[in-house]
């Protein structure tokens, strides 16, 4: 399915990702009503859901999952990581978008948005996520912020700025509360962070750059040139493993 952001080459870098806070998993969870080992499972409809980090995140804590993703290479790897949730029809995959999910109405207790919420028109994707919703059905978005304070990560972006002095993150670091308030279909924002630590293999970590579709973007001919920079820079420190401290922030809000 062609959108306006194409991630077909970016696929399988982004299964080097790194899984979003438990901590902050759970609370979104608990908000919503449906609390871990509470006996209750919720239906949920996970937008934009890539190669599945956050479906599993979901699935695993005993909630049934329709995920819907646009990009055919990133649905094909998500189907093939959450094979065995398919075959206990814990997880069943969809074409869609955020603006356009092609489910029913009215049937979700949740509606998730995993670092995909920036990448659709948000006022359309709410329309949709209050559509798609039960009465007091739960909106959900989250994304990882690395620290920029953290020395190496610091240096990372002194290298991206360097190519790119205008770079910029676009909404994915802005605070959504204005625009699910704005919608008028939402209410009873909460917004939640929690830190987390990452231990990642070095290469693992190059691997993931190569998946950051904000950054190929902006740089367009410059990227695979910021990409051996930043490259360089982690092989020259000569370690194997590197912390990758970063953050989950996530907002939720109650159907109207």
């Amino acid at each position: 399915m062609k959108t306006q952001w194409d991630y077909t080459t970016l696929a399988k870098a982004y299964l080097q990702r790194a899984d979003y806070a438990n901590a902050a998993i759970d609370a979104l969870l608990t908000l919503s009503g449906f609390p871990q080992n509470a006996n209750k499972s919720a239906y949920i409809c996970d937008v934009g859901a890539g190669v599945a980090h956050l479906t599993l995140m979901l699935a695993e804590r005993g909630h049934k999952i329709e995920a819907v993703e646009p990009n055919d290479a990133m649905r094909e790897l998500g189907i093939e990581r959450t094979q065995k949730l398919i075959d206990k029809n814990i997880v069943r995959w969809h074409e869609g978008t955020g603006e356009k999910t092609n489910q029913p109405a009215n049937i979700f207790d949740i509606i998730s948005f995993g670092s995909s919420f920036n990448v659709c028109d948000r006022a359309l994707a709410l329309k949709e996520s209050h559509r798609l919703l039960k009465d007091g059905g739960y909106f959900m978005c989250l994304w990882n912020h690395r620290d920029l304070d953290d020395a190496i990560q610091s240096e990372i972006e002194g290298i991206i700025r360097r190519h790119i002095p205008t770079y910029g993150y676009g909404t994915r670091r802005e605070d959504q509360r204005e625009i699910i308030e704005q919608s008028g279909l939402f209410e009873n924002v909460v917004q939640l962070s929690s830190r987390v630590v990452f231990q990642q293999k070095r290469n693992d970590c190059i691997e993931a750059w190569r998946s950051h579709a904000t950054l190929q973007r902006q740089a367009g001919s410059e990227f695979l040139a910021i990409i051996s920079d930043i490259e360089q820079f982690l092989n020259a420190r000569g370690k194997d493993t590197l912390p990758v401290p970063y953050t989950t922030h996530a907002w939720i809000a109650k159907k109207k």
